[in-house]
């Protein structure tokens, strides 16, 4: 029973999704009649979206210029060296034990 009762039921629900995507809802969207409270709401979701681009620019080329920065990363000489660096003016100090 509790089998018929889905299969049923899913017969009604392919039956109803199929009867709804008929060709008679696929029509145009026009324009013609939209209020100026719509145009505005399209205009600002439009520049929203546009404004998303300028931290999503910044991230990429930072990410551009890291990665870059890592591969073509040089040693400096005084590392690979090995000499120390001391400033000038300044001296050594001396541990006592």
């Amino acid at each position: 029973m509790a089998k018929m009762k889905r299969s049923c039921v899913a017969g009604l629900t392919v039956g109803l999704v199929t009867l709804m995507a008929t060709p008679a809802f696929a029509r145009g969207i026009s324009f013609k009649d939209a209020g100026i409270a719509l145009w505005i709401f399209i205009i600002i979701g439009a520049i929203v979206v546009l404004l998303q681009l300028i931290p999503a620019a910044i991230l990429f080329f930072s990410f551009i210029a890291t990665s870059s920065g890592m591969v073509l990363k040089k040693k400096k000489a005084t590392e690979e060296a090995g000499e120390k660096i001391v400033l000038p003016g300044y001296k050594p100090a001396t541990v006592e034990k």
